[in-house]
């Protein structure tokens, strides 16, 4: 597929795809390992996590930026620092959706807060393809697709995710692991930093 093609299969989230996208990473989450930490029930997990994304996905496709795939089958969701309306979940919002699992989630964003930069920076909070669409280069489209307007700033990209599978395969794009993190009798998160490249600039045209 050429550089072209590759682009155009990329296209931005509409408000309609919002209830999609949260079953889709709803269904991801059903076999996270941090995602089990955080609610160990299989069917209570489904639902606070439904919950959660939908309210997630709903506010990125606003005030972040949402990339899918044209069938949707490939999703990469980006967060902004500093956002435009600050923090997006709330100790309101867990409690309101976590239920007994807000102990855990407080836990969670504690260790993902000792990460965090509050210098300008692009997250990336969600990268997912379905088992069926990959192996095609579908993510690290996504990620080129995206880290191209990143560039233009030259800010760094941040992320944590949950398993040596996704961590090594963001390696291999360019990111930076750091240290495992440790959640409390839980499973270990990696970080992973991919440092701002400034766009180079064009030659000014001679007058």
């Amino acid at each position: 597929m050429s550089a072209a093609a590759a682009t155009a299969a990329i296209r931005p989230a509409q408000s309609g795809d919002v209830a999609t996208i949260a079953a889709l990473l709803t269904e991801a989450a059903a076999a996270d390992p941090v995602a089990a930490w955080l609610v160990p029930d299989p069917a209570e997990r489904q639902s606070v996590f439904h919950a959660l994304l939908a309210m997630e996905i709903d506010h990125a496709v606003e005030w972040g930026t949402v990339d899918v795939l044209l069938d949707l089958s490939g999703i990469a969701v980006w967060r902004r620092h500093p956002a435009p309306d600050g923090a997006l979940l709330t100790d309101h919002h867990l409690s309101a959706f976590t239920g007994r699992a807000l102990p855990r989630f407080r836990q969670l964003h504690a260790v993902l807060a000792s990460y965090t930069s509050a210098a300008p920076h692009h997250w990336l909070a969600w990268l997912y393809v379905t088992p069926d669409s990959r192996r095609q280069g579908s993510a690290g489209r996504l990620l080129a697709h995206h880290q191209h307007r990143v560039d233009q700033l030259g800010w760094p990209v941040y992320t944590v995710v949950t398993t040596e599978a996704a961590r090594d395969f963001l390696r291999t794009h360019g990111y930076h692991a750091g240290l495992p993190l440790h959640l409390p009798s839980g499973p270990r998160l990696w970080s992973l930093t991919r440092n701002g490249r400034p766009a180079t600039a064009r030659p000014a045209p001679p007058g």
